[in-house]
């Protein structure tokens, strides 16, 4: 399997694969079900967690609309501290500039923190490429490479995997990375956890660069910020002589009191916990203590578009939590591959059609893989009205038309199946402007309805397979108004 998601096909024929992957299923039954119950357990604790969230949705949406103050700010602040700040439109510069600072160390491998902004460039492959290895460190990002396979789930990339398989994995192909995995490895967690930390210890010690990206920045200060559970992070940032940090520009926070929120309620949105077990911090660089050279790389990449859309934006104020996963019964069947994307699940349903377009089919099928029950709505910290987005883009793939993207004019165009339904919209809207045509048409249907099929011929066949077609009623509404209750305003017989 490769590791990237170039070439995926649209998300209805991945799912259709992936449904009937029993073991798939039971394992992302058993482990959404796990966390979406311990974060229930963990937000309840919170009296003022409606107030924390409508807090963070408020700094997010401030954060935002002002981000042309609070990025000169941000820069500033790096560079008073000692760092570099490099700018970076979309994903090749993103990597050329990465590239480039790891071949001015003269070092052919890097170790990486967890980093969802450099799954989303590709950096990685980027980096080998030029003949530098990337070692990831997070257990699951490990698991991932080693098994040459993809994320699915933004907290938890192997969460597809189950114990059995990653004790496979990592006995086939650790040796090939560096330090092979015990002979007598068996699946229990805590071999595996041994396993992998011994593994990975060599890399942390031996590595001179590394790379990460940053839940948050707090303009005022250039502070970067990464919690994470294992540790690795806190190795990675503070062992090697160069870091490199590539952060999306909306991870912006203006301060210490804003991110203050954050800090509340993404560990327990995303892995049910009080408080993150290692929260950390840098600013710049300081002499004799940690990297002694440090370069941020503010990744656009889509993100301004994004920003110009009124209604898709809010899907900016994501922190990445995953909350919405775990809720959401279509990820849950469907896994997080069928979604084509770094980013699954509902967020990545209106997030990489926004950040990549929807000229491809996989992303003009995005905003489909819903139900639009609202669970995402409910759970999500930072209020995101996913099944909002969800239509409004529905909306824009189906009337495809012109628009910009990074800069360069394009066409959307209606993904596989949507020009008949776009056919049929604008054949709707020409009836509803005429309503003579429309009522018409409304007493044709109603007398001929004995001959009306109970099933849906072609595309409609898949809708009437699972729902009973509605049955025509003996009259259209309008023609029982004005039989019963005449032609007035009034009553019956007329107007009062």
């Amino acid at each position: 399997m490769s590791g990237t998601f170039v070439g995926m096909p649209s998300f209805p024929e991945a799912a259709h694969d992936a449904v009937r992957d029993a073991t798939l299923r039971a394992n992302l039954r058993h482990a959404t079900h796990t966390i979406r119950a311990k974060r229930a357990k963990a937000v309840a604790e919170l009296d003022d967690w409606a107030e924390l969230r409508e807090a963070g949705r408020q700094i997010k949406d401030h954060t935002l609309r002002h981000l042309d103050t609070y990025l000169p700010r941000l820069e500033e602040s790096v560079v008073r501290a000692g760092g570099t700040v490099h700018w970076a439109a979309d994903a090749d510069e993103a990597n050329r500039i990465v590239t480039g600072l790891v071949q001015a160390t003269g070092e052919r491998e890097v170790v990486k923190v967890k980093s969802m902004a450099t799954q989303e460039i590709g950096l990685n492959e980027a980096l080998a490429a030029e003949g530098i290895t990337a070692y990831e460190t997070d257990l699951a990002e490990l698991i991932v490479q080693l098994g040459d396979d993809r994320p699915s789930h933004i907290l938890v990339p192997a969460i597809h995997r189950n114990r059995g398989e990653i004790r496979d994995i990592f006995a086939r192909t650790m040796s090939e990375w560096g330090r092979p995995a015990p002979e007598d490895l068996t699946d229990t967690p805590a071999e595996l956890a041994e396993a992998a930390r011994l593994h990975l210890r060599e890399k942390f010690l031996r590595a001179k660069v590394g790379i990460s990206g940053a839940n948050f920045m707090v303009a005022d200060t250039g502070t970067l910020v990464v919690v994470e559970s294992e540790g690795n992070g806190r190795m990675c940032l503070t062992l090697p002589e160069t870091l490199i940090s590539v952060v999306g520009i909306e991870k912006l926070v203006p301060s210490w009191q804003d991110l203050e929120v954050f800090l509340q309620t993404l560990p327990r949105s995303s892995t049910a916990e009080r408080m993150n077990p290692y929260t950390s911090m840098w600013t710049g660089t300081t002499d004799g203590d940690g990297p002694q050279a440090f370069h941020l790389v503010l990744l656009d990449n889509g993100r301004t578009d994004t920003l110009a859309d009124e209604v898709g934006r809010q899907a900016l104020r994501c922190i990445r939590c995953s909350a919405c996963l775990n809720v959401c019964p279509v990820y849950e069947r469907a896994g997080g591959h069928a979604y084509g994307s770094v980013y699954p699940g509902p967020i990545g349903a209106i997030l990489s059609p926004q950040l990549r377009g929807t000229e491809s089919e996989i992303d003009a099928s995005l905003p489909y893989a819903s139900s639009l029950c609202g669970a995402c709505y409910e759970v999500c910290p930072v209020a995101i009205d996913i099944p909002e987005v969800l239509v409004h883009l529905r909306e824009r793939v189906v009337q495809g038309g012109p628009a910009t993207r990074r800069g360069k004019k394009v066409t959307l165009r209606p993904a596989k199946g949507h020009a008949a339904e776009r056919a049929a919209m604008r054949a709707a809207g020409l009836a509803f402007a005429h309503p003579g045509a429309l009522a018409f048409g409304q007493r044709i249907a109603a007398r001929t309805r004995r001959f009306h099929p109970r099933r849906l011929p072609g595309p409609g066949r898949a809708w009437s397979d699972s729902r009973a077609v509605p049955e025509m009623p003996a009259e259209p509404f309008r023609d029982w108004w004005q039989r019963t209750r005449g032609t007035g305003t009034g009553e019956k017989g007329g107007a009062k």
